[in-house]
C-alpha cells in the first residue's frame, strides 16, 4: 500500500466510526484508523502469496496418506467483514516425491484463508492448490468454523 493508499484507508476507516455513531476524534479512538490500516497487512496477507509454492521435492518416495488435523485459521466472511475461526483438516495421497512438508500445509492453509472469504471457497482452494502443486492420488479438507457473522448477529445459538 503506497503512504497516500494508506491515508486514504485510514480516512476511510475514520469516515466508519462517525457513520456508526461514534467520535473518531475520542481518546480511545484517536489512533484506531492507523491500527485498523496497518492490520490488514497482516489480516490479509493472502492476497500477496501464492499457496502453490509451499510444495517440494523430497528424495523418498511417500506413497502413503499424509493427514495434518487441526490446522487452526482465522479469515473474515466476505459478507459482512466479520471474522470466523475454526480448524482444517488436509489429507492427501502424494504420488512420487513431491510433498508438501506437514509445517508448509499450515502456511498453505493461512495464505489461502488470509483474504476474504466464505468457508465453502477455502475448503475448495486448499483441495485445488493440494492438486495443482502435486497432482495427488487423492486429497481430502474438511472444515469446521465459527462465524461472529452469524454469532453476533442473532442468528446462531452461538455467543459473540
Amino acid at each position: 500500500m503506497t503512504p497516500a493508499q494508506f491515508d486514504e484507508a485510514k480516512g476511510l476507516v475514520r469516515r466508519m466510526i462517525e457513520l456508526i455513531g461514534d467520535e473518531p476524534s475520542r481518546d480511545g479512538l484517536r489512533e484506531t484508523p492507523d491500527r485498523v490500516v496497518r492490520s490488514w497487512s497482516e489480516l490479509f496477507a493472502g492476497y500477496h502469496i501464492d499457496p502453490v509454492n509451499y510444495a517440494k521435492e523430497f528424495d523418498e518416495v511417500y506413497d502413503e496418506m499424509i493427514v495434518v488435523k487441526n490446522i487452526g485459521f482465522r479469515s473474515f466472511c466476505e459478507h459482512h467483514m466479520l471474522p470466523f475461526t475454526g480448524k482444517v483438516d488436509v489429507g492427501y495421497i502424494p504420488e512420487g516425491k513431491k510433498i508438501i512438508g506437514l509445517s508448509k500445509v499450515a502456511r498453505m492453509v493461512e495464505a489461502i484463508t488470509s483474504k476474504l472469504q466464505v468457508q465453502e471457497r477455502i475448503v475448495k482452494e486448499i483441495a485445488d492448490t493440494i492438486e495443482k502443486s502435486l497432482s495427488p492420488l487423492g486429497v481430502g479438507v474438511i472444515m469446521e468454523a465459527g462465524h461472529s457473522c452469524t454469532a453476533c448477529r442473532g442468528s446462531s445459538n452461538s455467543i459473540c
